[in-house]
């Protein structure tokens, strides 16, 4: 599957986007067209059929039999994939239609950044036989997912980061944890070869050297007031280095959301 870059472009333009600190512009013209620019991207063809270790404290194996899993109250998706339903304050993300992994295969190493209750995680792992999840606020309800599904899935309670704390938020609901660099996270897993992320805004802390061995990138790509301004240096890295598209209206479509980006290594 190849995402290809768009260049065919007459009119140049700009892109404002206005936050506290002021406005970042980002200027696009005819020719081939840079990622940094952002650049509107293609759409997608439909939505594509979706998808232990225990080296450190808080790394767990959650892919134990339905039968430790307490009887709940669950919803089942289309593509059948079971999801607890307890009352909360905060969003638990089911569907991940914005998502593209049909080329994903069964020995691909996927790290899902910002797995919320697992939504693209447990549909990997009908693919991949290696998924690990990094999920900073909901890791309860995630943890309980994975075994209602019975999918070999490891939880890494933690954010992508700087490797400090962080107070981490998602709507109402606000945890301390410890952060981590990509490539530490690459070591955990055992590797990446997948990466899918989402992480309101920690995408920019990646090392782009850190993107090295990853065929295959699904991104959501936030702007602000979401997120600080983007890092120009992980940008031209992919730029270099990736065939991609940027598909410039997510699902969730919230203010500071850029889009989607859809990459492969070329």
């Amino acid at each position: 599957m190849k995402y290809q870059r768009k260049d065919e472009f007459v009119h140049a333009r700009l892109i404002l986007y206005s936050s506290t600190a002021g406005f970042f512009i980002f200027p696009q013209g005819a020719g081939v067209m840079r990622i940094r620019q952002f650049f509107p991207g293609w759409k997608k063809p439909g939505i594509l059929d979706p998808g232990s270790r225990d080296p450190v404290p808080f790394l767990s194996a959650a892919a134990n039999s339905a039968g430790n899993c307490p009887e709940q109250s669950f919803r089942v998706s289309e593509d059948g994939m079971r999801f607890l339903a307890p009352p909360s304050s905060f969003r638990q993300i089911t569907e991940v239609p914005e998502y593209c992994f049909a080329d994903l295969a069964s020995d691909d190493l996927v790290i899902d950044i910002g797995a919320n209750v697992g939504a693209f995680c447990l549909r990997a792992a009908r693919r991949s036989r290696q998924v690990t999840t990094v999920e900073p606020v909901t890791a309860d309800i995630l943890r309980e997912n994975i075994r209602l599904n019975k999918s070999p899935v490891t939880v890494i309670e933690g954010a992508l980061g700087d490797g400090s704390p962080q107070e981490i938020c998602w709507d109402s609901r606000s945890v301390r944890v410890g952060t981590f660099p990509l490539h530490t996270l690459i070591s955990l897993a055992g590797g990446c070869s997948f990466l899918k992320c989402d992480c309101e805004g920690a995408e920019w802390l990646i090392d782009p050297e850190d993107l090295a061995g990853i065929r295959r990138i699904e991104m959501e790509l936030h702007l602000p007031p979401i997120s600080g301004p983007p890092d120009m240096a992980l940008l031209d890295y992919l730029d270099r280095h990736y065939e991609y598209s940027i598909e410039r209206k997510p699902v969730h479509d919230a203010r500071g959301v850029l889009g989607i980006l859809h990459a492969e290594r070329s």
